[in-house]
């Protein structure tokens, strides 16, 4: 047998202080690589072989700090920015409301994944080969004995060498162990096609199981996505209310959130004093206006807005957008009647937002102005 398929020179020991005392002699003679097994802990042992803190705490350093910083981000972006809600008037990110979701998932984020970096990451998982398994070394290591290991990787392992220094210090029995065929192939082995269906069918039948027994026998649905809930669906009857419908009207005064009330409603004449169209008259936002008007306002006013309405008589023809009148209008007129309606022209400002809606005002004042260029426009 040679020292490549060799894992590992051990002895055993009858005794616990025997064990400590061949561990103190094994780190002063300058082995590394090497370890000690009970059939219990022993106090003490830790000083004995020297051992180095772990470094798994780092692993639960990192991610939780990363849970800390990643729910205190969540929770910024949620309330600042995605769903800003005013609560009494306190600030929308407040700290000391948010600290104990976010110890929460501090301490979840580094349990969950020191565990899982301890299987996956340290131990291999699921590799589960090991030299010592079934060996009669563990075997006796498990019962009543001690035993010490030391690795053949070590820089000064010569097995002739630590067989003679493990019976000087007293081992009963001494063990060559050697690695297997299996144990030999040590890569991760996670993303193995039988590992992954094993899992894929582990989460099938706890699935199908828990689906069997919660829908089936207890009759308890464990998930059923809020379909059935205590509540009014749209354009359904109520028999709650006096009236029998479901649909109410919203509170007097309540408006929607997001939504600015248009302050010149019913006031045209504010409206063209006070309203200033701050919208440059750029390519893009003529293209805006160009799309919108032919969507909302060529079907009466035309395609030129010489009202020359494409209904061909369904609708009241309304006036044309190149006469005296309306081109004197000041573009605050023209974005109160598309916001307020005029007549029999309803409001449009439901399906125009702002911007678009001077977009609009901007693209009627080129039509005005392509009907009726002035000689300084042909300069």
């Amino acid at each position: 047998m040679n020292n490549k398929t060799l894992y590992s020179v051990s002895g055993l020991f009858n005794t616990p202080n025997e064990i400590i005392h061949a561990s103190e002699e094994t780190v002063n003679a300058g082995y590394k690589k090497f370890d000690v097994h009970s059939p219990y802990p022993l106090h003490g042992m830790n000083q004995a072989m020297n051992l180095k803190p772990s470094k798994l705490g780092f692993i639960t350093l990192i991610f939780g700090l990363s849970g800390a910083a990643f729910a205190l981000a969540f929770m910024w972006w949620v309330n600042v920015i995605e769903y800003p809600l005013v609560i009494g008037g306190k600030p929308l990110f407040q700290l000391p409301a948010f600290i104990p979701v976010t110890f929460e998932v501090t301490v979840l984020s580094a349990a969950i994944f020191t565990v899982v970096g301890m299987l996956f990451v340290m131990f291999k998982f699921p590799n589960n080969s090991h030299p010592l398994h079934d060996t009669d070394y563990m075997k006796k290591v498990s019962a009543d004995k001690y035993g010490l290991t030391i690795q053949s990787i070590d820089l000064q392992f010569d097995e002739n060498k630590v067989t003679s220094f493990l019976k000087s210090l007293g081992a009963s029995e001494v063990f060559s162990i050697h690695y297997d065929g299996e144990e030999l192939r040590t890569d991760n082995k996670i993303f193995n096609p039988k590992f992954i269906l094993f899992l894929i069918v582990t989460a099938a039948v706890v699935s199908g199981a828990t689906y069997f027994t919660l829908n089936k026998l207890l009759f308890m649905s464990p998930f059923n996505w809020m379909v059935e809930q205590d509540r009014v669906n749209p354009q359904s009857k109520n028999e709650f209310f006096a009236d029998g419908f479901g649909m109410r009207e919203p509170v007097e005064g309540a408006i929607s959130r997001g939504f600015t009330p248009y302050k010149f409603k019913g006031q045209p004449e504010n409206a063209a004093r006070y309203l200033i169209n701050s919208l440059p008259m750029t390519e893009i936002n003529l293209k805006i206006g160009k799309e919108k008007f032919e969507i909302f306002c060529s079907p009466c006013h035309g395609n030129f807005g010489k009202g020359d309405s494409r209904l061909k008589g369904q609708f009241p023809n309304p006036p044309t957008l190149h006469s005296e009148k309306v081109r004197t209008w000041s573009d605050g007129a023209i974005f109160h009647v598309i916001t307020d309606g005029q007549n029999v022209m309803p409001s449009h400002a439901q399906q125009i937002s702002i911007e678009e809606r001077w977009a609009v005002v901007n693209y009627i004042r080129v039509l005005q102005s392509a009907v009726n260029a002035k000689e300084s426009d042909l300069k």
